[in-house]
């Protein structure tokens, strides 16, 4: 009873804030009441009506800027229903956000480089401003081409790293917010010692590279790397390396760093209990892959730290999804409802020159559904993110996601 008198609360404290930033930029700028410049997109409790049909047969919203939305749509499999989750999400966003100031328009990249180039063609000659998407990687390097040469801004969702730069901004979860927001409180914490046992692909990589350079700004340092293949015996000679590093009554390293998934952390965990690695000592990290059930209830990590966003924003948002479309949504439909929501928001200030070079690049960023974002120079995405502590079979907040960029560790 006392929760849901606290979210009613809560919900109406939204209502008033809106409501009174509402003369200003269409309610859009946080900055406008706060004194800051982080925009804020207002969202409904429930989905609108049903939005109106805009300039393409498949489009939705009603405003002046057009913005083009590229998804496999047609792909098969997981990629073809996680483009049209994405495509749904985006519609509603749409619906929740009064008088958007843009049109979105869906086109199919068919999951393909050529089909995501031919969709990128089609949003020049439809009169896009913004291109939203694409998904993959090898699509999103297509897209890049085009919209470099059509001086239209690109939003994707990717995870590679490396698609980023020139028009392309990439909104996804990348490795290097994780590993700063964990190494930050882990270093506030007292854990300047830093291990690491990284799977060896392209993203241990760019976790141990991330490591490296937060322990140092973070007055740690990076003792030892362990690599290992997808394989048990593997496994279990790396962290036997690491083991001599991080047991005994005066380990060397107080925080290890093992970012992977189910199918490698049980062995891992139980290789360096086996070892004698005490966990009171030696603080195990993560990052998102973590925030997995299966993670999640491995005994050996409780009271273990990892970065990702706080639950509660992706929780309000299926909620609503499920309320519409009556299906569970994917985590990374935050992205798109994100994407959609930031354009609507940069529309409203300017619609006749929406998104022009520089905006997105806001240092103080972004307000979205998991908390707060920004790109930076070269087009990849930075999270403020909460720091979980494994509590199986689940999780709590050990430290909130920050409110500002600013002291957090960036």
């Amino acid at each position: 009873m006392v929760s849901g008198v606290r979210h009613a609360a809560t919900r109406l404290k939204r209502r008033r804030f809106l409501g009174a930033c509402a003369a200003m930029a269409g309610a859009m700028l946080l900055a406008s009441c706060s004194g800051g410049n982080l925009p804020s997109f207002p969202r409904g409790q429930q989905p609108a009506q049903p939005p109106q049909q805009g300039a393409a047969a498949n489009a939705f919203g009603a405003g002046p800027v057009r913005v083009a939305l590229l998804l496999p749509l047609s792909a098969n499999g997981n990629a073809g229903s996680t483009g049209q989750v994405l495509r749904n999400v985006s519609e509603l966003a749409i619906a929740e956000i009064p008088n958007a100031a843009i049109t979105v328009m869906p086109f199919d990249t068919k999951g393909t480089p050529q089909g995501a180039r031919d969709a990128a063609n089609l949003a020049a000659q439809s009169g896009s401003s913004l291109i939203i998407g694409p998904l993959f990687s090898n699509e999103v390097t297509a897209v890049g081409q085009v919209a470099g040469s059509s001086n239209i801004p690109v939003i994707a969702f990717s995870s590679d790293p490396n698609a980023a730069g020139g028009p392309v901004h990439l909104l996804s979860f990348l490795a290097e917010s994780d590993v700063n927001r964990v190494v930050f409180h882990a270093a506030q914490n007292g854990r300047k010692a830093f291990g690491a046992l990284v799977p060896e692909n392209a993203y241990g990589l760019m976790v141990e590279g991330a490591l490296r350079r937060a322990a140092s700004r973070n007055g740690g340092q990076l003792i030892a790397v362990e690599r290992y293949q997808p394989d048990v015996n593997s496994i279990t000679a790396a962290s036997a390396k690491i083991t001599a590093l991080a047991s005994g009554s005066n380990p060397r390293i107080n925080a290890l760093m093992i970012p992977d998934g189910a199918a490698a952390v049980p062995h891992i965990v139980q290789a360096l209990q086996s070892g004698g690695v005490d966990f009171n000592k030696v603080k195990l990290l993560g990052t998102g892959q973590w925030d997995d059930p299966a993670v999640l209830q491995i005994p050996q990590l409780q009271g273990a730290w990892f970065a990702a966003p706080d639950p509660a924003g992706f929780n309000e948002l299926a909620s609503r999804y499920q309320n519409r479309y009556g299906a569970q949504p994917p985590r990374i439909a935050s992205l798109a409802y994100d994407a959609t929501s930031l354009a609507a928001a940069l529309a409203s200030i300017d619609s006749n020159n929406p998104y022009p070079p520089g905006r997105l690049e806001n240092k103080d960023g972004f307000q979205g559904t998991d908390g707060i974002f920004r790109f930076d120079s070269q087009g990849r995405s930075e999270r403020g993110l909460a720091v979980l502590e494994v509590q199986p079979p689940g999780r709590r907040v050990a430290s909130p996601a920050p409110k500002t960029f600013r002291g957090s560790g960036f």
